[in-house]
């Protein structure tokens, strides 16, 4: 492709990068860290690991900053089902120190924001937790996310969950 056509639309997906993109998966940026490439696709943040790679698709993506050269990402873990809505654990961030970043930073930083349709924090027994609607990546689709902070009432916590499911889902309908 026309290197000015590149530019505008997005980048090369590095020669030596060990995973495989799926068929209507594109490169919107990509950098490289001490820890191997890192590339943003409309689905989601390739994330180097032990010599492979593996996709965090955007919805997964709890929070990602940008500061002195270095890229941390917090994903977040599915942990359980509450009705039609999903309870979710923070993972401990992962940092990269980016050698030229490019666009990548503001490729991450927008797609995470843009997952995210509505979100609210609900005081709780014992603390609080955080109700995301989230889009799931490639799709029209949205979830709900409930993460309970530490010390919350988890029971509690996945009962609203399932309730506020319910109640979007018949919002929607």
């Amino acid at each position: 492709m026309l290197g000015w056509l590149r530019r505008l639309i997005g980048d090369e997906l590095p020669d030596d990068f060990p995973g495989t993109l799926a068929d209507n998966e594109h490169v919107l940026a990509a950098a490289t860290a001490t820890q191997g490439h890192l590339v943003a696709t409309r689905f989601g943040l390739w994330l180097p690991e032990s010599g492979s790679t593996r996709r965090v698709d955007w919805h997964l993506i709890s929070k990602a900053t940008w500061d002195n050269d270095v890229l941390a990402v917090i994903e977040a873990e599915e942990t359980a089902q509450a009705g039609e809505s999903v309870i979710i654990t923070d993972l401990p961030a992962k940092r990269f120190a980016l050698k030229s970043p490019g666009k990548l930073p503001t490729i991450v930083r927008e797609r995470v924001t843009d997952s995210i349709r509505a979100r609210y924090r609900k005081e709780l027994p014992g603390g609080a937790a955080w109700f995301v609607q989230r889009r799931l990546p490639g799709t029209q689709t949205e979830v709900l996310q409930v993460r309970p902070e530490p010390g919350t009432d988890d029971v509690v916590a996945a009962e609203i969950a399932r309730e506020a499911a319910e109640q979007l889902r018949g919002e929607s309908e």
